[in-house]
């Protein structure tokens, strides 16, 4: 993971900046990127603040189209609600996030907000979220609403749909997809495989750059761990229904005895 050394005046910053990317673009050949993340992963914060900038940062917005999916490696119940990989904290973050992505569908308001929190999640302040909307000007009420509403839960629902609907389904998060195909463990090296998948005549200068025309790498560490596992989830929820099982089964011994 990258260390943060950012403040919120970066964000402040990046989201000035945003707007001027934001022109129509004369691309018709986009490359679609998704993230499928959670809000308290923290490789899926670092992602989000160290990394994906850089799509604003070299107006790669020319030729992309970036969607944010905030759900992650959180589990349904049969009661349609879901229990999240970080808690409950995690669970208000994604909502208030998947509300902040349908109330303003505009890339340069969302992402921004977004960036926000998971810039307060990196640095170990994710309770102060709600300073986000003071930061960026933008209105409380209409995020408060939507995620304290039965809106916030069809949201939630929605991205969990997108998420498990993913082939191959996600294995981890960050978990980043560009025109279909999942990076894998190489998501850090994003911008690459955006060049090498857009197939229009006006790329951005970046993607003419040596090190980006290059061959996509392979990923030299198997064994690292930058990411949120999703069978380490798995595998935490059947201990504990193998203990739960063991424990009754116990007690259903003594109380025949």
């Amino acid at each position: 993971m990258v260390s943060s050394s950012n403040t919120f005046s970066l964000s402040l910053i990046l989201f000035l900046s945003f707007s001027s990317f934001f022109s129509p673009s004369q691309s018709h050949n986009k490359v679609s990127l998704e993230l499928y993340y959670e809000s308290l992963c923290p490789y899926s914060a670092d992602f989000i603040v160290n990394y994906l900038p850089q799509i604003f940062q070299h107006d790669l917005l020319s030729i992309v189209d970036l969607k944010l999916v905030p759900w992650g490696n959180a589990k349904l119940k049969a009661n349609k609600t879901f229990d999240c990989q970080h808690g409950p904290d995690e669970c208000l973050l994604n909502t208030v996030e998947a509300c902040a992505i349908d109330i303003w569908p505009q890339l340069d308001k969302h992402f921004a907000f977004i960036y926000c929190i998971e810039d307060l999640a990196l640095h170990r302040k994710r309770k102060e979220w709600e300073s986000c909307y003071e930061k960026l000007g933008l209105n409380a009420t209409l995020v408060d609403d939507c995620y304290r509403s039965e809106r916030g839960n069809e949201l939630d629902l929605k991205f969990a749909n997108e998420t498990n609907a993913l082939q191959p389904p996600h294995e981890y998060v960050p978990w980043v997809v560009v025109d279909g195909k999942p990076l894998l463990e190489d998501f850090e090296n994003f911008i690459s495989y955006i060049c090498k998948a857009y197939q229009g005549t006006d790329a951005p200068k970046i993607c003419t750059q040596a090190s980006y025309l290059s061959t996509v790498r392979e990923v030299e560490a198997k064994g690292k761990h930058s990411f949120c596992d999703m069978e380490r989830v798995m595998s935490t929820w059947n201990k504990i229904r193998s203990t739960i099982a063991s424990w009754t089964s116990q007690m259903n011994f003594l109380v025949a005895i």
